[in-house]
């Protein structure tokens, strides 16, 4: 943070990758009816990838792009990963939101592939049973008449002031990141701890770093900035979530951690987390996709959900860990076998997309 260098490490389990059970997916590569049993969301084109465009107000860029989705109190389901009813977090412009499928090939794309490993697996860090639970990355869902409650922070001058609303029971990633991700559906905001612990019960709380995030916005993050992710990124845009494919489609990027990156990021991400110089190596906020030439109609259906996504809109650098694992929810709605079939997609199937300007440092 600042002149610090902030490393948070991925959570690197090795575990099957994942699935669902009994749905109705629908999405490129000949999804029909099939594992999930649930309607088909929106399938309206994103617009096409570009530059973001901001100017700087204080300390943070902004942009006047704000969401014209109607405010979705009703539609977001309160409680534990709560189905956004279909909404996505940030406007449609934003660059989670923004299809890449049509975009240039990064000039170095071959190099930052084999330098994240062209014989590697995609590995989904998520699902519904490992030592006895659901692992992945949780998120709650309130309203806004949650009680807002104090929170410390160890790095507190890249973290955004307290108080957060964040329920006393709200569920805490395990493992040494312990992320909490609280969404206020009412306001449509995004709170979003790293190495969060309770203090008192709950009554206020202690993390490492916080992020608050309006959703109805474009706004980035102060630049050199971290977050509650290594990149200075929200961690619950890029999320495989269970509502989403229980839909039949995913219309955002998605998250994943490499085990090494370089001492640079690219928008949307804010902030480095390494000391190595090598442009070989991935900078934070790198986008790669999932090649228009790689044959995903073998898959069960619900798995071709998420590799249309990784087609459609790519999968983002956001923090050191396990290479090409892939970030989602804790949930226990998932079914652990059609999706561990993913481990099939190699690293070759992946292309870096071009990237903008690269800020070293």
């Amino acid at each position: 943070m600042g002149s610090r260098t902030r490393r948070i490490p991925g959570r690197g389990i090795a575990v099957g990758l994942l699935c669902l059970a009994t749905a109705a997916c629908s999405a490129d590569g000949g999804p029909g009816a099939g594992d999930l049993t649930a309607p088909a969301a929106s399938t309206a084109a994103s617009p096409a990838l570009g530059e973001a465009t901001g100017t700087a107000t204080g300390s943070t860029t902004r942009t006047a792009t704000r969401s014209t989705a109607p405010a979705a109190a009703s539609s977001a389901r309160l409680g534990r990963n709560g189905s956004l009813g279909g909404r996505r977090p940030f406007p449609a412009t934003n660059p989670w939101n923004t299809r890449v499928d049509s975009a240039p090939v990064d000039p170095n794309s071959a190099k930052l592939i084999t330098s994240i490993g062209r014989t590697g697996r995609l590995h989904p860090d998520f699902g519904a049973d490992w030592n006895g639970g659901p692992f992945g990355i949780p998120y709650v869902v309130v309203s806004g008449r949650q009680k807002k409650v104090p929170v410390s922070f160890d790095y507190a001058d890249e973290s955004d002031r307290g108080p957060y609303p964040i329920p006393a029971k709200a569920p805490v990633e395990p493992g040494s990141d312990r992320h909490v991700l609280v969404l206020d559906r009412d306001s449509w905001t995004l709170y979003e701890l790293w190495n969060a612990r309770r203090v008192d019960g709950g009554a206020r709380w202690r993390a490492g770093s916080g992020a608050v995030f309006d959703l109805s916005t474009n706004r980035l993050r102060p630049a050199g900035w971290t977050s509650a992710d290594a990149a200075g990124l929200p961690i619950l845009p890029g999320l495989v979530r269970y509502d989403e494919v229980a839909a039949g489609e995913i219309r955002h990027a998605l998250r994943f951690t490499v085990s090494e990156t370089r001492r640079a990021y690219v928008t949307p991400a804010r902030h480095a987390a390494s000391d190595a110089t090598d442009p070989n190596l991935p900078p934070m906020g790198m986008r790669v996709r999932l090649k228009a030439s790689y044959d995903i109609s073998s898959y069960p259906r619900s798995a071709r959900v998420v590799l249309t996504a990784l087609k459609r809109y790519g999968m983002i650098v956001a923090d050191n860990g396990s290479d090409w694992y892939l970030s989602g929810t804790a949930d226990a709605r998932w079914n652990d076998d059609a999706m561990n079939t993913l481990k099939r997609v190699p690293g070759s199937a992946f292309e870096v997309v071009r990237m903008g300007r690269v800020t070293t440092g």
